[in-house]
């Protein structure tokens, strides 16, 4: 029988996963797996917990918000042996878990967990750190880790934008050196981020079209200093409406990052706090992680759709370039072959300017 090893927050989503926990319990054991189940009891136990496993599994299922996910895949990380890891999101916002399509209902993402694909998902590396999809400085990236867990259960989603709104009064700023793909920007920052979602704090679109999770690059958004409270404002628009201002905000893909500050700067990973930092270096461990997903999705997931695309317009551009040489080839048959008596030259009737 198969092994695997269940690690849950029973205080995130408002603890309701403890009323679903033992039909939870029933899918997995109906797909085969003999479980072990453990619940978090403290800040970085799930993290612990990955790190010190000595038993063989061959699944791990975390359930939590987006803290616990990244606690799991972070210790994962650091194993030799690496195990695919299934999700059943039961935090507040669960960016990362929408951007995979898992599903929302306990019970459909326990069904996922098992019987879902092993995705091959790319992982950031931070300095001697790791994040799953998010690591970020600057506005509002203290919020989630300074929001009591209390008042997110309370109040949800609107318990980030509460607290986040308190800090538009008071906009910190960092001058940064930023490099990548040979290319330097030395400006004012108020916010920036390094992502692999396509989902950050609820907005959807701030990121740019086309995220893959496989594809071995990051999708970087930076924001500016604004110089005056009209800059401010058109900064708010553009992030109410979930676009990317082009006046006050730098957005491209990259492998491969560097920060440079003068001063430390505090970083978020993944909603928690990632330490205070003058020099951060972030990689892309392409492919690093196998997560379950929908099976229905990989697709659309994966840059391998883009691939596909791509070598469907080449086959398609290729049979039309191929039917027109054929066309122009047919139209100068009769002269190139000779094959029709009337026009050959040497047929006796035909008039060629060589003959005289």
């Amino acid at each position: 029988m198969k092994r695997m090893l269940f690690v849950y927050n029973p205080h995130a989503g408002k603890g309701l996963l403890k009323q679903k926990l033992s039909e939870i319990v029933d899918i997995f054991v109906k797909a085969e797996y003999e479980v072990v189940i453990y619940p978090t009891q403290a800040y970085r136990d799930a993290y612990r917990k990955i790190t010190e496993m000595t038993e063989d599994y061959d699944l791990v299922v975390c359930s939590g918000g987006d803290g616990t996910i990244d606690e799991v895949v972070t210790g994962m990380m650091e194993r030799e042996h690496k195990i695919p890891v299934g999700y059943i999101p039961t935090g507040t916002t669960n960016d990362f878990a929408n951007s995979l399509k898992i599903p929302k209902d306990f019970l459909a993402a326990a069904d996922n967990a098992v019987h879902g694909s092993a995705f091959p998902c790319d992982i950031g590396q931070f300095n001697d750190d790791v994040f799953v999809y998010i690591a970020a400085f600057g506005l509002f990236t203290d919020v989630s880790y300074e929001t009591k867990q209390e008042i997110k259960n309370v109040l949800g989603h609107l318990a980030y934008v509460l607290e986040g709104a308190k800090r538009l009064f008071n906009v910190p700023s960092y001058k940064i050196r930023v490099t990548h793909d040979d290319e330097v920007i030395e400006d004012e920052f108020i916010y920036g981020m390094v992502t692999n979602s396509r989902s950050v704090g609820g907005f959807r679109n701030m990121i740019g079209k086309n995220v893959k999770f496989d594809d071995g690059v990051f999708e970087v958004t930076l924001i500016r200093r604004p110089k005056n409270p009209i800059e401010l404002q058109e900064i708010i628009a553009a992030l109410l409406i979930e676009q990317v201002d082009t006046k006050h905000m730098y957005s491209f893909k990259a492998r491969k990052i560097t920060f440079e500050s003068l001063e430390e700067i505090p970083w978020t990973l993944d909603g928690e706090y990632g330490g205070s930092h003058d020099m951060v270096e972030i990689m892309n461990q392409n492919k690093a992680m196998e997560l379950m997903v929908p099976a229905k999705y990989v697709d659309e997931l994966s840059e391998d759709e883009n691939k596909l695309k791509k070598f469907t317009f080449l086959l398609h551009f290729e049979l039309i370039f191929d039917i027109l040489i054929e066309h122009e080839l047919s139209d100068m048959a009769p002269w190139s072959s000779g094959q029709d008596a009337s026009l050959s030259r040497w047929n006796p009737g035909f008039d060629s300017p060589r003959s005289h």
